[in-house]
């Protein structure tokens, strides 16, 4: 069983990723033409992201809690939170989430369930990332600019990453959100190689994570 199927709901140890590496790739088609042009194609919808925690790595209780964390996981075979130190929030990294912070729809009276979404750039280029795997607790909604209450107003699907409301946003009505976030990664290694001598000399070793993308 591969994928978001084999989810482990807890946290990378955040003493270690906070000092990671690693970002957004693109997967992209760039054929150059006869004519001297290039025809661009995009190959995935979204983005995926890679990080190396080796480089969070500082003592050797880092070690012990990856090598925990990695046979608790049984290596590639089951996913988990990683919080990203760069993009892990509805807002800027100095800024508390609020409920205005994104824009997730607008109601139509019918319509009870939205998709939890980030989006980055504005206009007709914007592009808008699935987020599955809020913070809980942070997860604040409004509709019409009015903050609701969970779970009375509404709740978070977690199989489908939506907000879906007890009663549906009348017509006109935007919904908007603010939350701290995680990405659901894996290990992207069957084996970890650890030394205490190489540690010592201050050799990190690499520990390469995957972001597991949803359907």
């Amino acid at each position: 069983m591969t994928g978001l199927a084999s989810f482990h709901d807890v946290l990378f140890p955040t003493d270690v990723s906070f000092g990671a590496t690693g970002g957004p790739e693109r997967r992209n088609e760039i054929v150059l033409m006869t004519s001297g042009r290039e025809r661009r194609n995009l190959r995935t919808a979204h983005s995926r992201r890679t990080y190396d925690a080796g480089t969070g790595m500082k003592s050797l209780q880092d070690v012990y809690d990856i090598l925990a964390f990695f046979e608790a996981r049984r290596g590639s075979l089951h996913a988990f939170r990683f919080r990203d130190p760069f993009d892990n929030r509805s807002c800027r990294p100095e800024a508390a989430p609020s409920p205005a912070d994104q824009t997730l729809g607008t109601g139509d009276g019918s319509r009870a369930r939205f998709a939890l979404v980030k989006t980055y750039g504005t206009g007709p280029d914007a592009y808008a990332r699935p987020i599955r795997k809020p913070v809980a607790e942070t997860l604040r909604v409004a509709v019409a600019g009015v903050e609701k209450a969970r779970p009375a107003a509404y709740d978070f699907d977690d199989a489908t990453g939506e907000i879906v409301f007890a009663v549906a946003p009348g017509a006109g009505a935007a919904v908007t959100a603010g939350y701290r976030f995680d990405v659901p990664v894996r290990f992207d290694a069957e084996r970890l190689s650890v030394s205490l001598a190489s540690f010592r000399a201050g050799q990190i070793p690499s520990i390469p994570l995957i972001e597991v993308l949803q359907p």
